[in-house]
């Protein structure tokens, strides 16, 4: 009898004990998870850098089970607004900060070279900016319009969504504002291709085809030739310099010093890393 009493109140002291350690424990402290002992971020702006950061995020997230980042679009506005008003723990941007918005840290992870490309055969090796926004907006339709031999002047393009076509368009003069919202006035006979490699396969077939292709993807072909734009050679020198006119950097930005899982994300994607990230998918790496 005395033993099971004693074993009654053994029982009812091992309760209790949880019960206080329970009660001594505040509600609201949670075990760290993920990198950095912070579970996600989120990371939003620029549709262009948005299947670069996917592909980071991917990259990251293998070697940090624990950690989420969540990697939305909405355009290089509302990545600068997001992180201004710390909507988001990161925005991301494919043009250069304004002056009003340069109170935000800045981080460049790549820089976006696009190559405006012609068959080898054509004799023409420099456009300016007005030229090549009036070949694709359909004003200048045979090559003698801008100095070289007479011939119907094939535009090719890349699909509509394309980061590529995005950042050409606005780059060129070919994106246009028009009743408050952005209208894109590639000529309608424009071939539209699904890849920088049918871009570039179509223009190396067709004498007097023009195209664009971003630069690490373009610069090694020799069934294409990369020309001048305003007189600056497409080069990597000249696209660091900010030189040749249609390039722009890849911004990811933070209204404060980064912390946590933000900092160790940035940390990763300016390692060399994630840098040889950038590289494979064709864009320059942040740094020459």
């Amino acid at each position: 009898m005395k033993i099971k009493k004693a074993l009654v109140l053994f029982c009812v002291a091992v309760l209790l004990i949880g019960v206080f350690i329970g009660c001594g424990r505040p509600a609201d402290i949670k075990e760290p998870a993920g990198a950095g002992g912070k579970a996600g971020i989120t990371v939003n702006g620029s549709t262009s850098v948005q299947p670069l950061a996917e592909e980071l995020a991917k990259a990251f997230q293998a070697n940090n089970p624990g950690a989420t980042i969540d990697i939305q679009g909405g355009g290089s506005g509302v990545g600068i607004r997001s992180a201004i008003d710390g909507v988001a723990d990161i925005g991301m941007s494919s043009r250069d900060l304004k002056e009003e918005e340069k109170s935000l840290k800045e981080f460049k992870i790549a820089v976006d070279g696009i190559a405006v490309i012609l068959n080898p055969a054509n004799d023409i090796t420099d456009l300016s900016i007005e030229q090549i926004m009036k070949i694709y907006t359909g004003e200048i339709t045979d090559w003698k319009g801008v100095g070289g031999k007479e011939g119907k002047i094939t535009v090719v393009t890349r699909e509509e969504g394309s980061g590529t076509r995005g950042a050409f368009i606005e780059l060129a003069g070919i994106e246009v504002k028009e009743g408050g919202s952005k209208v894109d006035n590639t000529v309608a006979s424009a071939i539209t291709q699904g890849s920088t490699g049918a871009v570039m396969t179509t223009v190396a077939g067709d004498p007097n085809a023009i195209g664009y292709a971003s630069f690490g993807s373009a610069k090694d072909k020799t069934d294409i030739k990369l020309i001048s734009v305003e007189g600056k050679a497409c080069t990597e020198e000249n696209i660091y310099a900010g030189e040749y006119k249609i390039s722009r950097p890849f911004l990811m930005l933070t209204n404060a010093e980064p912390e946590g899982l933000s900092k160790e994300f940035l940390d990763f994607i300016l390692s060399h890393e994630g840098q040889e990230i950038v590289a494979k998918h064709s864009y320059l790496k942040a740094t020459k």
